[in-house]
C-alpha cells in the first residue's frame, strides 16, 4: 500500500472509515462481520482507522478497540469528540448533540480511551465546531490532552479550512478554499464519503428501499425527485471508469489520490469484498485526460440537492 503523510504519521494512502460497521446506513452488521472487515483491512495494509464517539453512540469505538487493540502498534488510530449521544429527555433514547465545552471533550476522551482499549489516541478531532463555545476553548482542551499524553495530535472536522470533510467527484465544497489552505499550511486533508455515500459505485442505492434509519433519507440529493436527476449523471461517469479499467468506486477514490498528495480518502464499508475493491484503487492510474473528463461529467454544479 502506498503511504501518505497524516500530520506526523505515515499511513496507508487509503484508510478505513469505521462509521458503517455500526451506524448511519440502516441496520448495523453483526459484530462478527465488523470484525472480519476490520481485520481484513489490517491484513491488506491499511494503517489508518477512523472512528468517533458519535458512531453508534460508542459502538464503533468499542468494536475497534475489541478487535484491533491487540494489534495497536500496527496502525494509526483516529477518533473524534464534540458530537455525541445524550439522553436529553430522560427516556433512554440518545440524541445527537454538539457539545464543544472543554470538560465535555475531556470526559469524552477518557471514555474513548476505555472503549478503544488504548493509552493514547494518535489523532483526535473536534467532530464539529460548537458555535456556543469559542473555538479557542475547544481546541485548547484538545491541546491539554496532548500535553497530558492522552492524544498525540489534534484535528478539526467540517470546520472551515478543516483537516477532515466530505470530498468526492459529486461533493466539491473543499475546492472552494480548504484544499488550498491545507496545502499552504502543510496539513493533511482526510476525505470522508469518497464514493458519495454509495452513489459512485456499481450499485448505487435504491432510495425507495433504504432502511428507515438510513441517514440518506434526510439528505436532499437522495430525495426521490433529485435522485432521479442525479442518476442521469452516472452513464457518462461509468463510461469513464470503464475507459480507465476500473470500477466506479475505484474511479472516485483514485481521482482523490490523483488530485493531490496531501489528500487521504477513508471509504467505509461493511463488506470485505468492497473493502478489497476500494483498496485496489491505490493501483489505478488516471491520465490527465480522464481527470479532466471526470471533472466535466461529475461535479457539484450538476448535482441536484444539498449535502444536508
Amino acid at each position: 500500500m502506498q503511504q501518505r503523510q497524516l500530520g506526523p504519521f505515515s499511513v496507508s494512502a487509503i484508510g478505513l472509515g469505521c462509521m458503517n460497521i455500526c451506524h448511519a446506513y440502516g441496520a448495523p452488521v453483526s459484530e462478527q462481520q465488523a470484525e472480519r472487515v476490520l481485520l481484513a483491512a489490517l491484513d491488506a495494509g491499511v494503517t489508518h482507522f477512523d472512528t468517533a464517539a458519535l458512531y453508534g453512540f460508542g459502538a464503533s469505538e468499542t468494536l475497534v478497540g475489541k478487535v484491533l487493540s491487540p494489534h495497536r502498534s500496527r496502525f494509526t488510530l483516529a477518533s473524534k469528540c464534540g458530537m455525541t449521544g445524550v439522553d436529553v429527555n430522560g427516556d433512554g433514547k440518545l440524541v445527537r448533540v454538539i457539545d464543544g465545552r472543554p470538560a465535555t471533550l475531556k470526559a469524552t476522551c477518557e471514555t474513548a480511551l476505555q472503549r478503544l482499549r488504548t493509552d493514547v489516541i494518535d489523532l483526535y478531532y473536534l467532530h464539529r465546531w460548537d458555535k456556543q463555545v469559542p473555538i479557542e476553548d475547544s481546541v485548547g482542551a484538545l491541546a491539554d490532552l496532548v500535553r497530558e499524553g492522552k492524544i498525540r495530535s489534534l484535528g478539526l472536522s467540517e470546520v472551515s479550512a478543516a483537516l477532515q470533510t466530505e470530498y468526492s467527484p459529486w461533493t466539491r465544497n473543499p475546492e472552494i478554499a480548504v484544499l488550498d489552505a491545507c496545502r499552504e499550511l502543510g496539513v493533511a486533508f482526510v476525505a470522508f464519503s469518497p464514493v458519495g455515500r454509495g452513489f459512485l459505485t456499481s450499485t448505487p442505492p435504491d432510495v425507495s428501499a433504504l432502511d428507515p434509519k438510513d441517514i440518506r433519507r434526510a439528505m436532499p440529493r437522495f430525495a426521490p425527485a433529485n435522485y432521479a436527476h442525479n442518476l442521469e449523471l452516472l452513464p457518462a461517469y461509468n463510461a469513464l471508469a470503464q475507459q480507465a479499467g476500473c470500477t466506479p468506486a475505484q474511479l472516485a477514490i483514485a481521482w482523490l489520490l490523483h488530485k493531490a498528495p496531501h489528500i487521504l480518502p477513508i471509504p467505509g464499508t461493511t463488506s470485505v469484498e468492497h473493502l478489497q475493491e476500494n483498496l485496489a484503487a491505490a493501483h489505478v492510474r488516471l491520465s490527465p485526460e480522464v481527470m479532466q473528463q471526470l471533472d466535466e461529467v461529475m461535479h457539484d454544479r450538476r448535482v441536484v440537492g444539498g449535502r444536508y
